[in-house]
């Protein structure tokens, strides 16, 4: 996650006024920034090894995630031809 410090700022022009386009702007930019991930994450002490461990998994689900992308790309491919 880092020390990086979140500014999420969305302006009215963004939306063109509209308070409900400029709420959903607003969690998604958090969503994005993985503001309330963090503040969940800093709720309970968790060990090094834990936090280590948790990486390493989310490491793996962003991999097949990647992976099942590009073959779900392949078979667009394949089957436009």
């Amino acid at each position: 996650m880092g020390n990086k410090a979140a500014h999420v700022v969305v302006r009215s022009k963004e939306t063109r006024g509209n308070a409900e386009r400029m709420i959903r702007r607003f969690l998604k930019k958090t969503k994005k920034a993985k503001i309330v991930e963090q503040i969940r994450d800093r709720k309970h002490y968790k060990k090094p090894s834990v936090k280590k461990k948790e990486k390493r998994q989310r490491a793996i689900k962003a991999a097949l995630r990647e992976q099942q992308k590009k073959r779900k790309a392949q078979e667009r491919r394949n089957r436009n031809k």
